[in-house]
């Protein structure tokens, strides 16, 4: 359809978990690698913005897995962006196999950082720059969850490192969702429960911060706070169980 595209994976064996199908961090590093590719040969990735001092920031994700592809298996996944605002664009992704069957759908909200004033830049003045490229197909799943401070049940701490870093020297978006999962009982993985990711970005940590990571457990819930060492929210996510 009109500005979507499709990419075709593999999925390889680095990125499968004890389960051997994708792991759940692995499905999201293809989701926001996608993106970045797409935005590039559209014209608006980082290689563009770049010297013009500018940078996309995420500030929510969402992800609605119903199962994860098994290793070697090979999926498509189609990506579009459809809805902007002054100062948020919406990417949309779902993955399906080689049939056609959708098993995970994805919705995120980007902003344009000037990296000079570490401000958010207003989306209509640059209109003309992605507005080609706008899709009027609707997002596959259901807006961001509205995500309160918790009170956790248990906390774990984690100082900041060079793995955990991106190119915006900043800790990489999978980065949280992944100390996230190291926090969820192992048996709740296993089970492979259909599952819905709420991710919203607060704040940035960087090289050498401590943060802590908070957790709460409801029924079909598992609710998470990632706090700075200067007392900053930077991170708040839900993992809700189907």
């Amino acid at each position: 359809m009109k500005n979507q595209t499709t990419y075709r994976y593999q999925v390889a064996t680095q990125n499968v978990d004890f389960t051997l199908r994708a792991s759940i961090d692995s499905l999201g590093n293809y989701i926001l690698n996608t993106a970045g590719i797409d935005a590039q040969g559209k014209g608006f990735g980082v290689d563009t913005l770049s010297p013009k001092n500018l940078t996309w920031v995420l500030s929510k994700l969402v992800i609605e897995i119903d199962s994860r592809p098994e290793q070697f298996s090979e999926f498509d996944l189609t990506t579009w962006v459809n809805k902007n605002t002054r100062l948020v664009s919406t990417r949309n992704f779902t993955l399906s196999d080689t049939q056609g069957n959708v098993f995970i759908r994805s919705l995120s909200q980007w902003c344009m950082l000037d990296l000079t004033r570490r401000a958010p830049v207003d989306l209509n003045t640059i209109e003309d720059f992605y507005a080609p490229y706008i899709s009027e197909v609707e997002s596959p799943c259901e807006l961001p969850l509205r995500l309160r401070a918790i009170a956790p049940e248990v906390i774990m701490e984690h100082k900041v490192a060079y793995s955990d870093i991106d190119f915006n020297c900043h800790m990489n978006t999978m980065r949280y969702i992944g100390l996230m999962l190291d926090m969820v009982d192992i048996e709740q993985l296993k089970s492979n429960r259909p599952m819905r990711i709420d991710v919203h970005f607060i704040a940035e940590c960087l090289y050498g911060q401590i943060i802590k990571v908070g957790m709460q457990n409801f029924d079909n819930q598992t609710l998470f706070e990632i706090t700075r060492d200067d007392g900053v929210v930077a991170c708040r996510g839900a993992f809700s169980w189907r």
